[in-house]
Parts: C-alpha cells; sequence; structure tokens
C-alpha cells in the first residue's frame, strides 16, 4: 500500500500571487504572510510573481491567463469580500468561487489553491489575516503541499 503526502519543501519553485486591490488593508496582509511562508519553505523571492488586479471579482481571469502562461509550478489568489447591506457578496462570493474551482478542476499541470477572504464583518477580516489566524500563511502551506503531492502522481 502506497501513501503520498506533499510537503511544505519550496526549493526551485517559481510561484504566482495574484491579489486583489479592493479590501487593501487585508489583502496586503495576506500577501505579506503568503510570500514570508513561501520563502520561510525555500522559494527564492526572486521566483515569485505578485500580480495586482482590481479586485476579487478579476482574480479568475488573471488566474487563467496564468496558467496558460505556463511558467509557473503554482498559483494562490488572494482576496477578501466583506459582506455589505446588499446581496452583492454573495454573488461576488459564489462567482468568484465558482471561477477559481472551475480552473482549479481544468488545469492539468498548475496547482492552484483558494486564498480569498469572506468574511461577515471586517474585524473578521482582519483576524483571519494574522490577529488570529492567517489565511495568506495557510494558503501558501497548502500551494506548496499540493504542489508536491502532484509532482508524486
Amino acid at each position: 500500500m502506497g501513501e503520498f503526502r506533499g510537503g511544505l519543501e519550496g526549493a526551485g519553485l517559481r510561484i504566482a500571487i495574484v491579489v486583489a486591490r479592493f479590501n487593501s488593508a487585508i489583502t496586503e496582509r495576506l500577501l505579506s504572510g503568503a510570500v514570508d511562508r513561501l520563502v520561510r519553505g525555500g522559494v527564492e523571492r526572486e521566483d515569485i510573481d505578485i500580480f495586482w488586479v482590481p479586485g476579487s471579482f478579476e482574480l479568475p481571469q488573471a488566474v487563467q491567463r496564468l496558467i496558460k502562461a505556463g511558467k509557473y509550478d503554482g498559483i494562490i489568489p488572494l482576496g477578501c469580500l466583506i459582506r455589505g447591506e446588499t446581496p452583492h457578496f454573495d454573488f461576488l462570493a459564489r462567482a468568484v468561487t465558482e471561477g477559481l474551482i472551475r480552473l482549479s478542476l481544468s488545469t492539468e499541470g498548475t496547482p492552484l489553491v483558494f486564498g480569498v477572504l469572506t468574511a461577515d464583518t471586517p474585524e473578521q477580516a482582519l483576524a483571519r489575516s494574522g490577529l488570529k489566524s492567517h489565511k495568506g500563511v495557510q494558503a501558501a502551506e497548502s500551494l506548496l503541499e499540493l504542489v508536491n503531492l502532484l509532482r508524486q502522481i
């Protein structure tokens, strides 16, 4: 019986991070945590490229283009959606999630993880971007593990 696990080693990997500018107080924290974790895992800073998009809605389109470019071993999209007074949040959260899931399942060679926060309040978003937990760090760890696992298959 074989058992396979991906490790958290990143030496030699080239990583793209796509970051939404909207809610930048949160997304910049997510980015900082993700980059720090990748570097601690052995990814060289010069092997990390960062692409800024206007908002979370634009993440899937940029990710799709990066997948087609074929230059990266993995991609981390980072965004933050905070619930407001209208259903806009629900529409965006669903569209972004479905877009990224579709891309994740349709690609054969570029691992992709989910780094988009959905929060009811700004306080929740802050807590999940470093005050209590860090979803940017978690996204980087997930990507490293997934890249290394998929290389074994």
